[in-house]
């Protein structure tokens, strides 16, 4: 796995050798702008007009230095690599592109798209979530898997896909970074509804930061109002009890019984996640 992961970090050159020769003039071709399409499937949505406007004047003066790549489709080629590129090269009204064609299904299309957008950090923390989840449903990949294929964390794989429980306009605030992947990770501490989209609002309005945010959280779970709600095994089963907990702590939440025994297996995400939950178990108790 850390060999994969090193392989993935030294960029396109270790998943397609010849992007590395791209002086070669054999391993480059020149392509009409209007004969590559976009490819809708692929992970980045959101494309900055201005930085789109820049770099289309840099183009117009020395043009496309690094070039795209793309895969043969239905008589034209459709763009695996390069998109913000074709874009620019479109506003400056180039004929044609330089580019690299190689053949490659929709799996291997999807992600090297992926993989190269995420080095370049061209993805917000959502369109992230959703190339994950694209990996894993219609691939089957594991989060092992796409943590690989990404050179990433499993734990940043993992709390990329949290953020996919979010609703749709904080999901879209994400998008156009109204709202930090850090804010998200925060809200899901609180129940999904009405009371999540009125502190991402808060949120927007007032310019909260992150631990704002999670000190607010911890607020809306006021005592008093847990204490009324707190179940009991006689009336409430344990499935009802893992999922309040998982309300309150922001993450999954495992009852294993034992008899008359037991143990209770909260799931955390990285370091920073461990002191959030933490701080929600113990935090209130010592201020109190």
């Amino acid at each position: 796995m850390n060999g994969n992961r090193k392989a993935l970090g030294r960029g396109l050159a270790a998943l397609i050798p010849q992007a590395a020769q791209e002086s070669v003039p054999e391993g480059v071709q020149e392509i009409a702008i209007n004969c590559i399409e976009p490819n809708m499937q692929q992970p980045r949505r959101y494309f900055d007009p201005t930085l789109l406007a820049e770099l289309a004047a840099s183009l117009r003066q020395h043009g496309v230095l690094e070039p795209v790549i793309v895969r043969p489709k239905e008589g034209k080629y459709e763009l695996v690599v390069g998109e913000r590129r074709w874009r620019a090269a479109q506003e400056a009204k180039l004929s044609s592109i330089p580019a690299i064609v190689r053949e490659m299904d929709d799996r291997q299309a999807l992600e090297l798209a992926l993989v190269e957008n995420v080095q370049r950090e061209d993805l917000n923390a959502m369109e992230e979530a959703e190339a994950f989840q694209r990996l894993a449903n219609e691939f089957g990949l594991t989060q092992d898997e796409i943590a690989v294929k990404v050179g990433k964390q499993r734990s940043t794989v993992a709390n990329r896909l949290r953020l996919l429980e979010l609703e749709p306009e904080i999901k879209a605030a994400v998008k156009k970074g109204v709202i930090s992947a850090g804010h998200a990770r925060a809200l899901l501490a609180i129940p999904s509804g009405k009371a999540r989209l009125q502190m991402a609002h808060h949120c927007i309005n007032e310019g909260l930061s992150v631990r704002q945010v999670e000190e607010k959280a911890r607020q809306k779970k006021a005592t008093p109002k847990r204490k009324k709600q707190r179940p009991t095994t006689i009336d409430v089963g344990l499935n009802d009890l893992e999922e309040q907990m998982q309300q309150v702590l922001g993450t999954r939440v495992r009852i294993v019984r034992q008899g008359t025994k037991g143990q209770i297996q909260i799931e955390f995400y990285d370091d920073e996640d461990i002191t959030r939950i933490f701080e929600l178990i113990v935090g209130e108790e010592q201020q109190g």
